[in-house]
């Protein structure tokens, strides 16, 4: 196991990485977009020249939109349909398309911020820096 210098530990603070993630802008400079396409990941920034190609978001913001989206849809559909008993066509048609919406707007931003989280914490690949390995 390689020990990282401490000069070198905090050159990736996480939170300035994340909100740059969250933006889906590069994690290192936070200059270029990071998707290619919506859920696509550049391979190399093209305004650092960061290698993006390492990253491992794999299900995790799939999760991460799940969690959110029905933590937050559920209960305001409960509450709605015992206040005002909507027919069921249009309480499905309002809360499933406010599931769509909320989960197509949330996915890329949660893949954005765990590239950023991996990049901070040099996880998969990314802890190579100037040829080295840390």
């Amino acid at each position: 196991m390689h020990s990282i210098d401490a000069s070198i530990a905090d050159d990736r603070p996480m939170l300035p990485a994340v909100l740059r993630g969250v933006r889906c802008k590069c994690p290192a400079c936070g200059e270029a977009p990071m998707m290619q396409r919506y859920l696509q990941v550049r391979d190399t920034c093209p305004a650092c020249g960061e290698d993006l190609s390492h990253q491992r978001a794999d299900d995790g913001p799939a999760y991460l939109t799940m969690l959110v989206t029905l933590k937050v849809v559920t209960p305001l559909m409960v509450v709605v349909m015992f206040k005002w008993d909507p027919h069921p066509a249009l309480l499905f048609a309002v809360f499933g398309g406010m599931l769509v919406a909320l989960s197509l707007f949330l996915l890329p931003r949660f893949k954005g911020m765990i590239v950023a989280i991996q990049w901070s914490r040099r996880m998969h690949g990314f802890e190579e820096r100037d040829g080295a390995r840390y």
